[in-house]
């Protein structure tokens, strides 16, 4: 619950104990690194959540700089002749035109897993799931789910490969590695940041922890 992990270092902050909203959840230790302001995550990056819908971020995911979350109040209708919000800006625009825009398609909640690493100027779309593990490129625009241990890249971004084969993903995910007590994380943080997902999957067999996914 430090908002500056690194003393000497104020563009790393843990965003846990910094966002106050309760339409952004993060979990423990997912990071934020911005040389510019990164105290101001909540609203410099998590934009139009104007919206019921939330950003829910898991543990130990890596965020760099001007990454950009859009949430599902950036949405403008689209299924007549044009695409302005005459109903944002109230009075009776807003009385002949609110049942659009609320019978509008809602793609709701854009969810982040868990060690998810996030890439200098990635955007994310409203409704966009990203798997456990997953990367994200450098100036990638995501628009569709991620699987789990996945790179994608582009705009719109596109799988470019695996971290894993499907039987090391799954070991990695009945593991759930970011769910151990932080005493057993450290103790194996070597083994996390170099060993084998076989080796992980010892890990957790060795201390009955993991799921049966």
């Amino acid at each position: 619950m430090t908002q500056h992990p690194l003393p000497e270092h104020e563009r790393v902050v843990f965003l846990k104990p910094l966002v106050s909203s309760p339409k952004i959840v993060v979990g423990e230790y997912s990071y934020y690194d911005d040389p510019d302001g990164a105290t101001r995550f909540e609203h410099r990056n998590v934009l139009y959540a104007y919206g019921p819908e939330k950003l829910i971020i898991g543990r130990y995911c890596a965020i760099a700089a001007e990454t950009r979350f859009l949430m599902a109040g950036a949405e403008h209708p689209t299924m007549g002749v044009t695409t302005f919000p005459f109903t944002m800006f109230g009075g009776e625009w807003a009385e002949r035109t609110l049942d659009i825009v609320t019978g509008m398609p809602n793609r709701g909640d854009t969810v982040v897993g868990n060690d998810v690493w996030f890439g200098y100027r990635a955007t994310v779309m409203p409704g966009v799931r990203i798997g456990d593990g997953a990367i994200v490129a450098t100036g990638a625009v995501v628009t569709g789910d991620v699987p789990p241990y996945t790179i994608v890249g582009g705009n719109p971004a596109r799988p470019i490969r695996q971290r894993f084969d499907d039987a090391d993903i799954a070991r990695l995910r009945r593991a759930a590695w970011w769910d151990w007590p932080v005493e057993l994380v450290t103790e194996h943080a070597r083994t996390l940041m170099a060993g084998s997902p076989a080796d992980i999957e010892r890990i957790a067999g060795r201390h009955g922890l993991g799921s049966t996914l």
